[in-house]
């Protein structure tokens, strides 16, 4: 009767211990933001219209040249290997940390060779023992410490995985958007030069009318000033272009050289604006959101792993092995064991606890890192939104200034040659289309550059799993 009443107790209790790992091992719930997440997007425009979030958004651009660029970013990026070696490790230290929950078996084999002199008869002999011995060796996870350690390494790992591909996200958006923008400083640089040779003829000019007594030497000597400020921009183009290669080639992983060229800015194809969806689908179409959550997750479980270190742990053992002498007759000594252990924290000077205090404060620091990490990504889609519209109102308002400068310049010109008007009507019509066509080109690269950066806020395509 107490033998069966024993086996109940032994199932009970096997029971209950099952019954906490099962609990222990529930992954915790996804979680929830201190501030709303916005129903909608502001403005009109309709969310779900647009191009598809494609993870190869770039190829819209139908540049060769940038997609070649961006495939040599994303393959030689020292940021991305960086990244890529991380998830290994990450990778490695789950396996670790999932073996800790497994038996462990450990073979050892022991020998010596000993001389000893014999009291009675004071004749030395000598004696060979070998043992060898086989260990095996458990911890019963009965309040799922093991477990959550085991949840805590997966979560690290996505949490990893997730930092490659935003890694990898941040590259190629960046590697677009220089090219964008060293194409724009090549465009740039073309009407600068184009403008330069359209002032040094004016120049010529200038100083043929003052040899012949037509005009006075002011006006030769504001058309050098125009020249001149027009050349002063030229090697400041050129420096910027120079600087802008070498970021490239830094994005690309190579030395800093010259970067190949392919279409033109103005050859550039405008990228469709994407499908916005709702806000609450960013929360799982950025990595660096599902990364935050990932290592919210993970702090949730070494919490529970550092609340389950203040109780007690149940740790079982088994043994066996040999002893064999040559100094014996007979078959070798049998060794064998089994037990069990018990180990509750009785005073440790508060150590466990304020690891539990530390753990609860990470996990608090964690949910702070989320939240803003999901403000910010609500605040990046909401300005790129709005910069698409007001950056292509703006291109409209300068291009038309461009082309009434145009005609303000011939006007004068023509005037000017006349004798119906004095060359300050012109030198300020070369001054004001100059700046113009440099500002009307930069919003065209802001425009292409507004439109990258709106792909990467939105996650460039890249769909995360739940953590």
């Amino acid at each position: 009767m107490n033998a069966l009443h024993s086996g109940r107790r032994a199932l009970a209790l096997a029971a209950l211990s099952l019954l906490l790992q099962a609990c222990s091992s529930t992954p915790p719930a996804a979680p929830s933001l201190a501030a709303p997440v916005p129903a909608a997007w502001q403005g009109t425009r309709d969310a779900s219209a647009g191009a598809a979030l494609e993870a190869g958004w770039w190829h819209a651009f139908g540049d060769p040249v940038l997609d070649r660029l961006v495939d040599q970013a994303l393959a030689h990026n020292a940021d991305l290997r960086t990244a890529a070696a991380r998830v290994a490790e990450a990778r490695a230290l789950a396996d670790v940390q999932r073996a800790a929950a497994l038996p462990t078996l450990d073979a050892g084999l022991g020998a010596s060779r000993s001389r000893s002199i014999s009291a009675a008869t004071g004749k030395p002999y000598l004696s060979t023992v070998g043992q060898p011995q086989f260990q095996a060796a458990y911890e019963v996870d009965l309040w799922g410490r093991l477990s959550a350690l085991d949840q805590a390494a997966t979560a690290q790992l996505q949490a990893s995985e997730a930092a490659r591909d935003s890694a990898a996200l941040s590259v190629a958006a960046s590697t677009a958007s220089g090219y964008i923008t060293l194409r724009a400083l090549d465009a740039r640089l073309d009407v600068a030069r184009q403008t330069l040779e359209a002032r040094e003829a004016a120049l010529k000019l200038a100083r043929s009318r003052q040899a012949r007594g037509y005009t006075s030497a002011l006006e030769t000597q504001q058309s050098e000033a125009e020249y001149r400020a027009t050349a002063a921009a030229i090697p400041q183009l050129q420096l910027a272009q120079r600087r802008q290669e070498h970021a490239l080639a830094l994005l690309a992983g190579s030395a800093p050289g010259e970067v190949p060229r392919g279409k033109t800015l103005a050859e550039l194809q405008l990228l469709a604006l994407p499908a916005t969806g709702l806000p609450s689908e960013l929360l799982r179409r950025r990595p660096d959101i599902a990364g935050a959550e990932a290592q919210l997750a993970a702090t949730d479980a070494q919490l529970a792993a550092a609340r389950a270190q203040l109780l007690p742990s149940l740790r079982l053992s088994a043994s066996l092995g040999s002893i064999t002498s040559t100094a014996l007759t007979g078959d070798p000594f049998k060794l064998w064991s089994l037990g069990g252990s018990v180990l509750a924290p009785i005073f440790d000077g508060g150590r466990l606890r304020a690891q539990v205090e530390a753990t609860d404060a990470r996990r608090a620091q964690a949910l702070a890192s989320y939240e803003k990490t999901v403000l910010t990504a609500f605040g990046e889609v909401e300005d790129q939104l709005a910069a698409v519209d007001e950056l292509g109102q703006q291109t409209v308002q300068v291009e038309a200034q461009s082309t009434a400068l145009q005609e303000t310049l011939r006007i004068a010109r023509n005037r000017y040659r006349e004798g119906y008007a004095s060359y300050l009507d012109e030198l300020d019509a070369q001054r004001n289309l100059f700046s113009a066509q440099q500002t009307a080109l930069q919003l065209q690269a802001d425009a292409l550059n507004a439109r990258v950066a709106l792909y990467r806020a939105l996650g460039g395509g890249w769909v995360s799993s739940p953590p």
